[in-house]
Parts: C-alpha cells; sequence; structure tokens
C-alpha cells in the first residue's frame, strides 16, 4: 500500500548522480514515474537502477512528475530550466529539485515563476553510479536551499534517502561550492605531487607508502575541526592537527625541501610541485602563527627558507606527463566521468530541454 505523502519522481538526467538518486527516493517509497537519459552509459544505469521507469523525452518527465530531480552538470542548468519553462512545462505546486553545488534556487526562477516550488539539494559525496553509493548516502550531508517556507520539503527527502541535511543561504552557495572543491579536487592534486616526488625518489608504490600517513592527518585534522563541546568553539581548528617541520619551526628542513623539490622541477619539468609545496607550507606557516603554535621568530625564519632559492618559471615548463593529468582518460575518471563518455567531448550536442548532459559527478 502506498504511503501518505508520496511523489511521483522524473528524473532528468540518469547520469552517476540522477540514478542513483531516484533509486534512493524509490526506496523510501516515492514512485519514480519517467526519467529522460542519453548516453548508453545513462540508459544502462537507469535500466539497471531504475529498472521499469520508462525513459521519455524530458518536457514529457516534468508533465508525469510532482517531483522532478534535475541532475544535470552546472553549466546547462539555466539553459534547461529556462526551456522547460518557454516550453510551458512547469507545473504549479510541482517540486524542482536540482543537485548542483553551485547554485542555490535563483537558476529554478522559470519554474518558481509559474508556483513550483524550487529546493537546491546538493549531496556532497562523489558518485559512481552504482548501487554502492546507496549505503555511502547513509549520514552524507546535503547542502540544502530554498525558501524558508519550503526548506522542511528540502531536509525531509534528505532524511528519508538517509542523509544529513545542513541548510545553505542562498547568498552563500558560491562560497559552499568553492570550498568543496578547494578540499576535495586540490587534495587530489596534492597527493598526485607528493606520488610524484616518492616515485623520483625510487619508490615502486607511492600511493601505498602515502596511505597511512595521509589517512592519519586527514583524520586528525577533521577531529579538530569538528566542534568538540556543546558551545561549538573549535579552537584552533584543523590547523592544531598539524605535523612536521613548520610546526617544529624547523627552517633547515625547509631549505633542503625547497632545494630537492627545485631540482626535481628542473630535471622532469613537473615545477608545480615546488610551486604547491611553497603556497602550502606559506599558508601552513601563517596559520600556525596566528593560532600560536609556532612564535614570531620561528615563523619569520621559514618563510625566508621558503623564499630562498630559485624560483622556477611554472608558465615555461610542463609537468611530466603522469596518470591522471589533464588530458588522459585518467583525468576523465578523476572528474566522475568515464573515460569514454560522450558527456566528456565538445560535441556534445544540445544541452536545452530535449538533450541535457547528466550530471557524472
Amino acid at each position: 500500500m502506498t504511503r501518505p505523502g508520496r511523489l511521483g519522481v522524473g528524473v532528468v538526467g540518469t547520469g552517476r548522480v540522477g540514478a542513483v538518486l531516484g533509486n534512493a527516493l524509490r526506496g523510501a517509497g516515492h514512485p519514480v514515474v519517467a526519467a529522460a537519459g542519453i548516453s548508453e552509459g545513462s540508459r544502462e544505469r537507469a535500466e539497471t537502477l531504475l529498472p521499469g521507469v520508462p525513459l521519455v523525452e524530458v518536457p514529457e518527465v516534468v508533465r508525469r512528475a510532482e517531483l522532478v530531480l534535475l541532475t544535470v552538470p552546472d553549466d546547462a542548468l539555466t539553459d534547461l530550466v529556462t526551456g522547460l519553462g518557454d516550453l510551458g512545462a512547469w507545473q504549479p505546486g510541482q517540486i524542482v529539485v536540482h543537485t548542483s553545488g553551485r547554485f542555490g534556487t535563483d537558476v529554478l526562477a522559470a519554474a518558481r515563476g509559474v508556483g513550483a516550488i524550487p529546493l537546491a539539494i546538493h549531496p556532497a559525496m562523489t558518485f559512481t553510479g552504482t548501487s554502492l553509493d546507496l549505503s555511502r548516502l547513509a549520514g552524507c550531508p546535503f547542502a540544502v536551499t530554498g525558501p524558508n517556507a519550503v526548506l522542511p520539503i528540502g531536509q525531509a527527502l534528505v532524511v528519508e534517502i538517509g542523509g544529513e541535511p545542513v541548510v545553505v543561504d542562498e547568498s552563500a552557495r558560491g562560497l559552499y561550492h568553492a570550498a568543496l572543491a578547494h578540499g576535495a579536487n586540490h587534495l587530489v592534486v596534492l597527493v598526485a605531487q607528493a606520488a610524484q616526488a616518492l616515485a623520483a625518489a625510487g619508490v615502486a608504490d607511492p600511493g601505498r607508502m602515502l596511505g597511512p600517513l595521509l589517512e592519519a592527518a586527514l583524520d586528525g585534522a577533521l577531529r579538530a575541526e569538528s566542534p568538540s563541546d556543546p558551545s561549538g568553539d573549535r579552537g584552533p581548528g584543523a590547523i592544531s592537527a598539524l605535523t612536521g617541520p613548520v610546526r617544529r619551526g624547523d627552517d633547515g628542513t625547509v631549505r633542503e625541501h625547497v632545494a630537492v623539490l627545485g631540482a626535481l622541477g628542473a630535471s622532469t619539468g613537473a615545477v608545480d610541485v615546488l610551486a604547491g609545496y611553497r603556497a602550502l607550507a606559506r599558508a601552513a606557516t601563517q596559520r600556525s602563527l596566528a593560532a600560536g603554535l609556532v612564535p614570531d621568530a620561528a615563523a619569520t625564519r621559514l618563510l625566508d627558507a621558503l623564499a630562498g632559492g630559485d624560483v622556477p618559471d611554472v608558465t615555461s615548463a610542463t609537468p611530466a606527463a603522469a596518470p591522471g593529468m589533464t588530458g588522459d582518460a585518467g583525468w576523465l575518471e578523476q572528474e566522475g566521468r568515464p573515460a569514454d563518455d560522450p558527456s566528456a567531448g565538445s560535441d556534445d550536442g544540445p544541452t536545452g530541454p530535449d538533450r541535457p548532459q547528466e550530471d557524472e559527478r
């Protein structure tokens, strides 16, 4: 028997995100009444995660659904919503949800203008597009943005699929997304740089060497950044988990690091490794000083050490090719898209209401 308050769900974009969230909503008792997918991979995901759901054109998905889930790339979202508005597809009282981290609900103005209920619900996780993601939704934070009167609807939907709703104001959505991108995307770059240096040092399996150290460092930083008492006082935050030469004020070691990483850049073209080291070590020094973790004199010596040596011209050298660098198949995999996904190319085709791309985060 259908539980009260169940909504007919339409999924626009059965990429890795849409197919999984559609499955999760179905598991919570909301029937998925229609879906739209373009690529062969998206259609296969729909068959696997949304079996029996009819695949139809986008306007037909919107026509059939009480809850429309828009899981398309950020750059396609505005044109899609506007195009559907031009077709008169949006309906009063219809709940329209997008999963973009970048946008709040202003991007849904065309739907809101006819009386639809706009919500932005962004899961702070990456997706494989398989059933493995369903268990990972449990406890996953979701940024929920919307008009105050309808925020409880978005929060309830998140809770129903096992997530943890976190309200993010419309005006803060860009900063929220930049913070996540900075933390997650640039962590990957940091690992790539450290792994390249280890490989140059003769370590056969850099990932194996880095694993325990990075896992412990990340765990310590995240624990330090979480409020540990009812007042919510974080103290100095994640920087208090810092270890290594900056925390010790060991400028001699820092000078040696600058020298050997400079040599690595000169021999391989990987000048970004030293540039990244310098930028992060300066930030570590400044934050440690502000938190009272290193004295003024030590901070001055550290900054002097980081300024020493020749500064490579990062515009005149190209890092040696390594797995996962822009332009090869590994990069596309890191972007959350299969290397052979047509949506990764430049000839994507139209991205209007009839041909949206899927969000392959």
